[in-house]
């Protein structure tokens, strides 16, 4: 896949392109099957299939004290667009400029650089100055300016639309098994693991401390069976996010235990892919109970991760799915 930054540097080219258009944070089940949709009708026309994404997220700049935590940053959601079959993927920085222009100087300033034959969007999809562009508008300027407009339907899960921000509350609330259906993968965690005070060790479980990007949604505090990738293969892992309030008040933390594993991490990538929750954070009286509490936590998660992929019914079409255990 080929990564264009900035729709001017778009290059110019003879044959067709269907681009998909959204913010797409999360990559998800209705953005996968909108991205498809794209995909074959660059397939029909013996075009390429591009993706229109925003960096920083819109609302970094439309809403900044509102702005959502992300589900996926720029690097992760280009490895998406990859995965599902994108030919190009465009990122197109968001700022005041941005912000400022109507809706048909949007389209004018897309068209201009990006000559596409046929645009794809949702039916939410909105555009311009106070976000004045929706799919009819889009279809009106497409008429005059030469581009067909698709609208694909959403998808829904459990009666209801499946978003971006239903998939940030679920994770919110500390649901990352609701929250993979509807991703269609584990929510993943990437960081770099970092020198913790060693508690963990101390009880005889060294942990990894990951530190996260600063915009990257952390579910809520508890304890989680997920899937922990270093660079020496997968790994079954028991993840901590907390205060860990037994040691006193504390900045919050992701903290994993990886089982079977012994080399060293500090320093190194780490990718933790969330499947299941096993309890709320609690405050313990003796350390003594606290490492009680760890060995029965490392001891359910196995278990909980077979369940887990059983329950999300993941087959092997997933995007990002993997299983593989040790």
């Amino acid at each position: 896949m080929d990564v264009i930054r900035g729709l001017e540097a778009f290059p110019a080219h003879r044959t067709p392109v269907v681009l998909a258009v959204g913010t797409f944070d999360g990559v998800h089940r209705g953005h996968q099957t909108l991205l498809a949709h794209a995909r074959e009708r660059a397939r029909i026309l013996g075009g390429r299939c591009a993706a229109l994404t925003f960096d920083p997220h819109p609302a970094t700049v439309l809403t900044p004290e509102s702005a959502p935590s992300l589900l996926t940053t720029i690097d992760e959601r280009l490895e998406l667009f990859a995965e599902v079959g994108v030919d190009l993927a465009v990122v197109a920085r968001f700022d005041e400029g941005t912000r400022r222009m109507s809706a048909e100087a949007w389209v004018s300033a897309l068209t201009a650089c990006v000559r596409m034959t046929e645009i794809v969007c949702g039916p939410s999809y909105a555009f311009g100055h106070d976000r004045r562009g929706n799919p009819d508008l889009l279809r009106r300027l497409g008429a005059r300016q030469g581009f067909q407009v698709w609208v694909v339907d959403p998808v829904e899960a459990g009666g209801e639309r499946v978003s971006s921000s239903r998939i940030r509350r679920l994770l919110l609330a500390g649901h990352v098994l609701d929250a993979a259906r509807l991703l269609g993968r584990w929510y993943s965690l990437r960081g770099t693991v970092t020198r913790g005070e060693g508690r963990g060790r101390d009880l005889g479980y060294p942990t990894a401390n990951l530190q996260l990007p600063p915009s990257k949604l952390i579910p809520s505090p508890g304890i989680y069976a997920a899937y922990a990738r270093p660079s020496a293969g997968e790994f079954a892992a028991a993840v901590s996010i907390g205060t860990r309030p037994t040691f006193g008040p504390g900045p919050l933390q992701v903290e994993a235990y990886l089982l079977n594993f012994s080399g060293n991490v500090y320093g190194s990538p780490l990718e933790l892919r969330m499947a299941a929750r096993l309890r709320d954070e609690v405050t313990f009286s003796t350390a003594e109970e606290l490492v009680t509490q760890i060995a029965s936590d490392v001891a359910a998660v196995p278990r909980a991760l077979v369940e887990a992929a059983e329950r999300a019914g993941f087959g092997e079409s997933m995007v990002g799915r993997n299983r593989t255990v040790d």
